[in-house]
Order: C-alpha cells, then structure tokens, then sequence
C-alpha cells in the first residue's frame, strides 16, 4: 500500500494533465452534461462519497481497493486502505500508517488532485469528446461519455459516466496503451455535510512516531 496514492494520482487519472491543446473535437451534448456536472459540484459547501479504484489488464479489473473521499471547494481529504492524503489548499500531506511516514509536499502544478472536478474540467486539454448514448452503471441510468487523446500520450481513452438525473460522476474508465485498465466506482454520494472545522488540516503533533518529509 506504500505508493497506492501516488499510483493513483500520477497513473489513474494522468489523463488530466497529459493533454497539449491541439485541434480538438468536443461534442455539444457532451460539454452541456459535463458543464452541468461541473456547475452541480461547484455549488455545493463540500462533498463526501465512497469509491471502489480497480485496476487490471484489457477490460477486466483483477484488484479493487475501497475508499473515501471529502472535499470542501479546493481542498480535499482521501483514505483508502489505510494510507490518507490531504490537500489544505497550499500543501499535499501523504500519510502512510503502514510506513509510519508522512511526505509533505506544495503543488508544481503537475500534480494530479483527486476530485471530481478533474474529470469533469480537464476534458478541455487535448481530447476528443463524443457522447456515446445511455448505459447502466449499477442499476443507475448514465450518460456515457467518451474521451480520447488527440496526440499521444500514454492514453487509448477515458469514459465518464454521469448520473443525468442528479448531474453526478458515477464511474470513471481509463484505458492505456500499455494495455493496463484503471477504474473508480462511486457511490454514497453526500452533500453539504457539518463538517469539522479541523477536517482538511495536518497536525504534526499528532504523528510523533512518524518519519516526516518535506519535499
């Protein structure tokens, strides 16, 4: 579980930041659902739901790991087995339980920041946008929604599915050219939470026996 989170970050959505701003082709339909998505999220105080991220090969996922996630504006909070990262709108806290290790970091803008808003937005650098029609994601009627490079860069494509009715992110589908697949399942979806005050912050007194790193 040691580098969970930064395979995450860096390879499962590195769809987000590979793009270059070539011609692209962007479906009507497409950018009105993910601009109504966008919109939804933006106007809520912050966000909690649970997500299953799969990997595999080709289109079968061999590996799942659970987890959670809360997000209030920019900043964010993700567990997942154990392992937690942070982001308190100026510094990234990767905390591991397992290592007793604790790496801080500030953002290059090169990173990768799990939240719903990087699906959602960063389809506008470098892809192609094609709405592909209605599907069923765990009993949920979605809008599929597919997205493919326009130069190369490590992607074949990525697929959104949107729940219509609620303007949410159901499911996320990245395929590579390495044949490797990276999926994440959302559900339990939740808003506008009383959340504490302390939620998206980093106490080092409170990691004492941990090996703490600034980068």
């Amino acid at each position: 579980m040691k580098n969970i989170l930064t395979k995450m970050t860096i390879a499962a959505f590195s769809f987000a930041i590979s793009g270059t701003m070539s011609a692209q082709k962007i479906d009507a339909k497409a950018k009105t659902i993910l601009e109504a998505v966008s919109n939804n999220y933006k106007a809520k105080d912050n966000v909690y739901f649970k997500f299953v991220y799969g990997t595999g090969n080709g289109k079968t996922v061999t590996k799942t790991e659970p987890g959670i996630f809360y997000s209030a504006k920019d900043k964010y909070k993700l567990k997942i087995m154990g392992t937690e990262q942070i982001y308190d709108g100026k510094k990234i806290y990767n905390i591991s339980a397992e290592d007793q290790e604790v790496t801080i970091a500030t953002p290059t803008g090169q990173e990768q920041m799990f939240s719903p808003l990087t699906y959602i937005e960063e389809y506008k650098k470098g892809y192609n946008v094609k709405y592909v029609g209605k599907v069923k994601v765990n009993g949920v009627t979605a809008d599929k929604i597919q997205l493919t490079p326009t130069t190369k860069n490590g992607i074949k494509s990525v697929n959104l599915f949107v729940n219509d009715s609620k303007k949410q992110l159901v499911k996320m589908e990245q395929f590579s050219t390495d044949n490797s697949v990276s999926v994440i399942a959302i559900s339990d979806y939740r808003i506008n939470q009383n959340l504490n005050s302390s939620m998206f912050g980093f106490d080092k007194s409170q990691f004492k026996n941990y090996i703490v790193t600034e980068l």
